[in-house]
């Protein structure tokens, strides 16, 4: 797919603020259900001012056929693991989907502030992590969202220091990071250790093994400061923490049948899915045609994702950070339901979650007619789609 021209849709700076919450307040001031956060940076997202409801005067989109709304709001953080967001709207395929609808689009650095930007309608699709898509949907009793494709599998390890620890028979006593208490990576490492007979008390994280929920981005320097052993973090914090002398002990991937999971699913507002059918199915073709481009030509979306990271944050990643760190991301249109349904299962296990009932948390109709028209094979829900 040839690179089209510079996409219409305006970039927003996230707010630069960090809120670290202890153990002891998230559990005071969240149910269990709550608990459940992003697995990205920071904790507010950035408004670009274009709230409102889309109207529905009629847009033309690429094959001529014209859509129901002018607009439609994507929300996504700028990190490598929503490459599919980043890469797409860099080289204009999703606006070419969309024809003469505009996308206008909001960066988020934490998934429940994207979460109650799509329940308040200030965005009607967007990119996120799969606790925070599990949480928005239970919390809401099934009323808020819809997960309806997939975008990105991988891209998280535990990453040590050497002179510290020299295999996994060696946590005990140690401290382990976390991005925060009950997120996606939280929880993967809880059940990690559950699993290998490890005793911890997953709301305080004290135990056999110290779990430290700790800012993304302070994570780097809690490492050089000796305050942490290790981290269990996505990209591309662990391949900063291998810049500053770690090594990878474990890839996530390697504990997940297929070696894959779940990173990164796209979900949509319900109410804008049954009054824009069309547009969402435009973005999800966007979607599908982003995730080829991505395949066929790796390093110019590799280029393409650090470009927009650029934009966000002001600096580039590093050669030596963003190259392992996005080989080992893995894009594709599945959603991978199997494993959001393990996810939600580790969760209960940790006791930071009430057994939730996903049922109907995926449609999937609209993303399967887009690859039944390339000739691709439908991807399933798991037993968790619309009835």
């Amino acid at each position: 797919m040839a690179p089209n021209p510079a996409p219409s849709h305006t970039f927003v700076r996230p707010n630069a603020g960090r809120i670290r919450r202890s153990a002891a307040a998230a559990v005071a001031g969240l149910t269990a259900v709550a608990l459940l956060s992003a697995c990205g940076y920071g904790s507010k997202a950035a408004d670009n001012g274009s709230g409102g409801s889309a109207d529905s005067a009629a847009a033309a989109g690429a094959s001529g056929v014209k859509l129901s709304s002018p607009t439609v709001r994507i929300g996504y953080f700028a990190n490598l693991t929503h490459g599919t967001a980043l890469v797409g709207l860099q080289e204009g395929i999703f606006q070419k989907e969309l024809g003469a609808t505009q996308v206008k689009t909001q960066v988020f650095n934490a998934g429940p502030a994207e979460i109650e930007a799509l329940n308040a309608g200030s965005i009607d699709i967007g990119w996120i992590g799969p606790s925070p898509a599990i949480n928005g949907y239970t919390k809401s009793d099934g009323k808020s969202l819809k997960i309806i494709g997939g975008s990105a599998s991988g891209g998280v390890k535990l990453v040590v220091n050497p002179d510290r620890i020299s295999s996994l028979d060696d946590l005990k006593g140690k401290k382990i990071a976390t991005p925060q208490l009950g997120n996606t990576q939280d929880v993967a490492l809880l059940n990690y250790l559950a699993g290998k007979g490890y005793k911890v008390d997953a709301a305080s994280g004290a135990g056999d093994v110290s779990v430290v929920r700790t800012d993304n981005k302070v994570t780097p320097d809690a490492y050089r400061q000796g305050s942490i052993d290790g981290a269990w973090v996505p990209e591309p914090t662990a391949s900063k923490l291998v810049t500053l002398g770690a090594k990878v002990l474990l890839d996530e991937k390697d504990v997940w049948p297929d070696k894959k999971f779940v990173i990164t699913n796209i979900i949509v507002s319900q109410k804008f899915l049954k009054e824009h059918p069309d547009v969402v199915e435009a973005v999800l073709r966007g979607s599908v045609n982003t995730n080829a481009f991505i395949k066929a030509n790796p390093d110019k979306a590799k280029a393409d994702a650090n470009e927009a990271i650029k934009k966000e944050a002001g600096n580039a990643l590093e050669p030596a950070i963003l190259d392992p760190a996005w080989s080992d991301i893995d894009f594709l249109d599945d959603p991978l339901a199997n494993t959001l349904q393990a996810e939600a299962d580790h969760a209960v296990t940790a006791g930071l979650l009430k057994k939730p009932n996903l049922n109907g948390i995926y449609d999937l109709t609209l993303l399967n007619k887009v690859l039944a028209a390339k000739g691709q094979a439908p991807v399933a829900d798991a037993g968790l789609g619309t009835k």
